[in-house]
């Protein structure tokens, strides 16, 4: 089952992630959104839509825009709507 984890805790864990690009993408309910901090930082992509970030903190440390998200998407990434990838060190087993 898909898990991603960082600096010693499990950010989130399912095994109803979708994979895209290479990426794999957790469903909303699969976060442990205690991690979780909104950020500022958006990036478009022309497929999917416009992409926005979390900051993940544990311990007192920030792991900056570590995690990506499509609120609403495009069309042909519906699929991935809400649902929550991650980069930046973040360890994804799969």
């Amino acid at each position: 089952m898909p898990k991603a984890t960082w600096n010693g805790v499990t950010l989130a864990e399912s095994d109803q992630c979708e994979v895209v690009e290479g990426n794999q993408y957790f469903p909303p309910d699969a976060i442990n959104r205690a991690y979780f901090k909104e950020s500022s930082t958006h990036t478009t992509c022309p497929w999917k839509g416009l992409a926005s970030y979390y900051n993940v903190e544990v311990d007192g440390k920030v792991n900056k825009d570590a995690a990506w998200y499509y609120p609403t998407t495009k069309e042909a990434a519906k699929n991935i709507t809400g649902y929550v990838a991650f980069w930046h060190g973040v360890n994804v087993e799969k």
